[in-house]
């Protein structure tokens, strides 16, 4: 054990470079190839010293997961309005994920309570609370918007060579549904997901316009 240490220190190994490791094999050949055998292997040392900075596979998943998530994460919110910090976040985010593909599904199906992820989640909270929104709200703002950004990160992160798009189904049978997808182009999903943040962000600024006035 105490070798394995050593050589992971001479290795200048740290929790954040296993976790960048850990990305980048996702990266190129998804989720089934990590494994802490697989990742000592790439970062050049036995697989128990990658378990000196990540305890065990859970923590690894929800370290990768947060590496996703920082990439997205402004330096400071609350440098602008309320509306305009989280489209950034939003863009930010879906960029992330579309970036890193293989890593979605772990987002759709882990809730990565790290403290770095909490940060990030405490950060949001407190800007939405400042901007006039209430504490139990704050929450359902920031769980419908990544919820909606997930998604459709998942959904393109499926979509193969335009297998299933509307736009190829018989246009006999389903004139309009073709039509639309026809008339909305190659940049449909981008265009829908502008629709989309647009609507949920109208759709919060409505909350907050119905937040009775303390006198």
């Amino acid at each position: 054990m105490a070798a394995n240490r050593a050589r992971g220190q001479r290795a200048g190994l740290t929790r954040q470079a296993v976790l960048e490791a850990a990305l980048q094999l996702v990266d190129r050949e998804g989720m089934k190839a990590l494994s802490m055998r697989r990742l000592g292997a790439e970062l050049g040392v036995e697989a128990m010293t990658v378990y000196h900075h990540v305890p065990n596979k859970s923590a690894l998943l929800d370290g990768v997961i947060e590496q996703v998530v920082a990439e997205a994460v402004p330096p400071e919110f609350g440098a602008a309005t309320w509306r305009e910090d989280l489209s950034s976040y939003a863009y930010a985010l879906v960029t992330a994920l579309g970036a890193h593909p293989h890593a979605v599904p772990l987002l759709l199906s882990r809730p990565a309570m790290t403290p770095r992820n909490l940060r990030t989640m405490e950060a949001v909270v407190e800007m939405l609370h400042e901007a006039g929104f209430p504490l139990p709200r704050t929450l359902d703002i920031l769980y419908s918007l990544t919820s909606f950004v997930v998604g459709h990160a998942a959904a393109q992160a499926g979509r193969v060579d335009g297998a299933g798009s509307i736009a190829t189904v018989d246009p006999d049978a389903y004139p309009l549904l073709v039509g639309a997808a026809r008339q909305a182009g190659e940049n449909a999903a981008d265009a829908r997901f502008d629709f989309a943040l647009h609507a949920l962000l109208a759709g919060f600024e409505g909350e907050l316009s119905d937040v009775p006035t303390v006198v």
